[in-house]
């Protein structure tokens, strides 16, 4: 991801101001952002900023509509979208891997022990690679990235080991991965859109769902679930994308804003999640979800070798990379 200075972002924008003097400005682009977080979720808050700076740092030529709930479509369906230049932008991540390979690196199992090791790989020369093939392969940019909190398994029974996961009937995103490790750990994953799995845990079509407690939260999956079991088995992030096709149809000014209008976007996003993330247990917890500890280093052990043999023989160098460092 490109950093661009204030001061060449200014100067950028001042020739284009001279050049233009006296001209009727530019007329208005509309980008339409869908995402599937609801209006309470901080990914949400952070794109409603990254609408409000886009239109500062753009002198208003660019509008951002921001459409929350998957009300402009699903994940993939955002994404084949934004293939075809027919959607603008969303936030999305290891669904990428399906284009892009690398892209799996966002979210691999045990991992990434902590927020800053996420964050060093994430802003590091493997984050770069994956930026570079997600823009190739996949023909959308990312512009920013988010924190996600650690991914944990809700159920209504207790999950403590890898035992009690067999032929547990959970949801899981439509990534290969995800599928493979949770398949050798014992469970039996099956994929769904986000939208869909509400009404799945409460007619019973599945019995579990693994998610950071964010979207535990916003989700209301209290009102359908009463454990979470704090596995912990993903720390990952996640893009602010704009479509490859729609990115290069800007100017090269409104292109440098959009750009500098992520970088604010992604700061403001961190400072929302460290304080979101000191509450959602509380608030959990007073919606009746009981928080169970797991046996950490048995899940740890057991998604490691799954995760070597479910990742392609092209990043598998990076991911033993990432898990010697």
């Amino acid at each position: 991801m490109k950093h661009f200075t204030r001061a060449a972002l200014a100067a950028s924008a001042l020739a284009f101001g001279l050049g233009t003097a006296g001209m009727a400005p530019a007329q208005e682009t509309t980008l339409q952002l869908g995402h599937l977080a609801n209006e309470d979720n901080i990914w949400h808050k952070a794109a409603m900023k990254f609408a409000e700076e886009v239109s500062r740092l753009s002198e208003g030529r660019i509008a951002v509509e921001v459409f929350p709930n998957e009300t402009l479509g699903k994940e993939m369906d955002l994404i084949a979208g934004m293939q075809l230049g027919t959607v603008d932008m969303t936030i999305t991540g290891e669904s990428l891997q399906n284009w892009a390979p690398k892209a799996a690196l966002l979210a691999l199992p045990y991992a990434y022990t902590s927020l800053e090791d996420m964050d060093a790989v994430a802003s590091g020369e493997i984050g770069d690679e994956v930026e570079q093939e997600i823009i190739e392969k996949a023909q959308v940019r990312p512009i920013a990235y988010f924190a996600r909190g650690p991914r944990n398994l809700t159920s209504n029974r207790p999950i403590s080991s890898p035992d009690d996961l067999q032929g547990l009937k959970m949801r899981v995103p439509n990534v290969p991965l995800f599928l493979s490790v949770w398949k050798a750990l014992g469970a039996n994953p099956t994929p769904m859109a986000f939208s869909e799995v509400f009404t799945s845990l409460q007619n019973g079509t599945i019995d579990a769902q693994e998610n950071p407690l964010a979207l535990i939260k916003t989700a209301s999956f209290a009102e359908v679930q009463s454990y979470v079991n704090l596995t912990e088995h993903v720390r990952s992030w996640i893009y602010l994308v704009i479509s490859e096709q729609r990115f290069q149809s800007l100017s090269e000014e409104d292109q440098q804003a959009v750009l500098e209008a992520g970088q604010i976007a992604q700061e403001y996003e961190r400072s929302l999640f460290l304080d979101d993330e000191t509450q959602l247990r509380a608030d959990l917890e007073a919606a009746g979800m009981e928080f169970n500890e797991v046996d950490t280093e048995a899940f740890a052990a057991a998604a490691k070798d799954a995760v070597l043999n479910g990742v392609s023989d092209d990043i598998k160098p990076l991911v033993e990379k990432i898990f010697a460092d």
